[in-house]
């Protein structure tokens, strides 16, 4: 799976080199990618909705781990983190995924008419709520905005990341300090742009629903999957051996209590949005939860709070589920599977709001989505180094020890 660069000699690390793809894993990817494709297309034919509905899903999902790794990012460097030195260049590699996320949304703005209701302006004309919002859910607006969230993302991420590969040969400290200064102003950015992005895409299917709260439920689960997908790629790299010295389990100590806490809060976040539309009691509002509280949707909404909170925050609370491999790699890929189930819950409603449809579509979709994002993950740490090598701060990384 990885190339080897040497073990430790004479107390000194020496680099641990690229990620190098094996040529099973190279062909699973490239299936993978081409049943996504073909899923697609023959649904596309057959039922338009559903296609583009299962194709938002894929896309928002692997976009949110893109952008998930642009905020671990760039909050290590505004926090001036050493402990995370070491882990950081994988965050780095999902950042490579945001020109292709560009590509895969402009495909999806041929496809928006066909699920987005307020960009029909027939059904416009005709719904006094939907002309309302015009000013902001209309088509030439739309597409701006998808241009300029990618734009930003894409210049900020590349940035970010150019001097972080850039110091890999130079060892200019003064690489770190710009970084910081670039990434203050990219969680600006990725607050508000992020909170939009999902709004125009998740939560515009309802475009009838109001709620304040839902681009901070999505980076809920944004963070939490991102952190779960890191965990998995970290913990097969650390099995190989390439990482020796440089990630211990110190460092997914750090990680398990990042998932644990994230868990924790997007529960937090998912049950405030319920409860302050349950006490307002607006029609306006709290239609969103009455069709997801009756019905079939009603098992769909319990089975995503015990999977996606209760199960996970037992599994993460004692000490030693932080420490131990194969249980941390078991509850993230529960919590990857739970944040697709998250998406569904949210968007297929407006599908089909009497039946929950067997998602196999969509599972496939989002299988060639996620294999599509790893092929771009995986270019990236081939062409780099897996580990910052003259990071300032990675002296900190080196000797990291968590002691509660």
């Amino acid at each position: 799976m990885v190339s080897h660069s040497g073990e430790l000699n004479s107390g000194e690390l020496k680099p641990p080199g690229t990620f190098e793809l094996t040529s099973k894993t190279k062909g699973t990817l490239a299936v993978l990618m081409f049943v996504g494709l073909i899923t697609f297309i023959v649904t596309l034919v057959n039922n338009p909705s559903r296609a583009w509905h299962a194709y938002l899903i894929g896309m928002f999902y692997v976009m949110s781990l893109s952008l998930g790794g642009f905020f671990f990012t760039a909050i290590q460097h505004v926090t001036k983190a050493g402990w995370s030195v070491n882990i950081r260049r994988f965050s780095e590699a999902f950042i490579n995924y945001l020109p292709i996320g560009a590509i895969t949304a402009v495909i999806f703005l041929f496809g928006a008419p066909t699920i987005y209701d307020w960009l029909n302006p027939e059904v416009v004309a005709k719904d006094h709520l939907l002309a309302h919002k015009a000013s902001y859910l209309n088509q030439t607006f739309f597409y701006i905005r998808m241009v300029a969230f990618f734009a930003l993302w894409i210049v900020l991420g590349k940035t970010m990341v150019g001097n972080s590969v850039k110091q890999d040969k130079t060892g200019d400290v003064n690489l770190t300090h710009k970084n910081v200064a670039v990434s203050v102003f990219a969680l600006l950015v990725f607050a508000l742009t992020y909170s939009f992005f999902s709004v125009d895409t998740m939560m515009a299917l309802e475009a009838h629903w109001f709620s304040t709260i839902f681009g901070v439920y999505a980076f809920a689960g944004l963070f939490q999957s991102t952190v779960a997908l890191m965990i998995l790629i970290i913990l097969k790299l650390m099995s190989t051996g390439q990482l020796k010295g440089y990630v211990t389990e110190d460092h997914i100590h750090d990680l398990g209590k990042f998932l644990f806490a994230f868990t924790v809060f997007w529960a937090y976040i998912a049950f405030s949005q319920y409860m302050l539309i349950w006490y307002a009691n607006l029609p306006e509002e709290s239609f969103f939860f009455q069709d997801r509280s009756a019905g079939p949707w009603a098992w769909v909404s319990i089975f995503l709070i015990l999977f996606k909170f209760v199960v996970p925050f037992f599994a993460l609370l004692p000490r030693w589920a932080k420490r131990t491999p194969g249980h941390l790699a078991m509850v993230s890929i529960l919590i990857l599977i739970m944040q697709f189930v998250d998406l569904f819950w949210v968007a297929y409603p407006h599908y089909d709001q009497d039946h929950v449809v067997v998602p196999w579509i969509e599972v496939l979709v989002l299988l060639g989505f996620l294999a599509l994002f790893l092929w771009a993950t995986f270019q990236f740490l081939k062409k780099n180094s897996i580990v910052p090598l003259k990071d300032p701060r990675q002296h900190e990384s080196l000797h990291h020890h968590v002691v509660y």
